[in-house]
């Protein structure tokens, strides 16, 4: 029995086997569809804040040396 899927862009069924060259795509043209949506950021995996959270700001290197600088020496120890 062969497994059938349907394309993520259209919805075609797809043969799921080692001869669907796009799987689980139909088609380059479906494949390609879908690369762009990733590409142009229309798709995404949710990995908390979304692209609208605001953004934090790194400190400067000078800002994390005086802060580095402040720690006892026991800070630096294994």
């Amino acid at each position: 029995m062969t497994t059938e899927v349907n394309c993520p862009n259209c919805k075609v069924k797809v043969k799921w086997t080692t001869l669907s060259k796009f799987r689980p795509f139909c088609s380059k043209q479906c494949q390609l569809i879908d690369l762009g949506e990733w590409a142009d950021e229309g798709k995404s995996i949710p990995c908390g804040g979304g692209k609208d959270a605001e953004m934090t700001e790194l400190p400067d290197i000078e800002d994390i040396e005086a802060m580095l600088s402040q720690q006892d020496s026991g800070f630096f120890k294994d």
